[in-house]
């Protein structure tokens, strides 16, 4: 079941043009779901396989009267004409665009799961979504985005882009 409220989304890459990649999907995305609010670029070292380049990560809020599941279709779509070719989990790429909230729908199937599960793992996710959203609570852990972030055993530099 969908829940109400707001919709983030993690955009990343670390291949190629990185802050043009990212620009490309910000206007595909907005043909879908229109864009509410974005965070600054970060760049970020690499999380999980860590001998690879660095990554710009960027949060945007969106709107979407469609289910999590269509919204998922649809951004993977965006990644494959985008040039992602999923070959190591956790590996550089060209696009990843993950749903880290959708409302307050809590959701655990194959495709998706939502909160995303290792968002609180993760300051590259983190900073960027706390720089739109600190006060957001998360639906499952009701924490805050400030909570979490402060939590955070992920130490890792994440500084801004632009």
């Amino acid at each position: 079941m969908t829940g109400s409220g707001k919709i983030f989304l993690l955009l990343g890459s670390n291949l190629g043009d990185r802050a043009g990649i990212l620009k490309q999907a910000r206007q595909m995305i907005a043909e879908k779901a229109p864009i509410v609010t974005e965070s600054s670029i970060y760049e970020t070292e690499p999380w999980g396989l860590t001998d690879q380049p660095a990554f710009l990560n960027q949060v945007v809020e969106v709107t979407s009267t469609d289910e999590p599941e269509l919204l998922l279709t649809h951004l993977l779509h965006i990644e494959q004409e985008l040039g992602r070719v999923r070959k190591v989990r956790w590996g550089a790429r060209l696009i990843d665009i993950d749903i880290l909230y959708y409302g307050d729908t809590i959701l655990e199937k194959e495709i998706l799961t939502l909160p995303h599960p290792r968002l609180k793992e993760r300051r590259f996710t983190l900073v960027p979504l706390f720089e739109i959203a600190a006060e957001f609570v998360d639906p499952k852990l009701k924490k805050s985005v400030s909570q979490l972030l402060e939590e955070c055993p992920d130490k890792s530099e994440v500084l801004k882009y632009s």
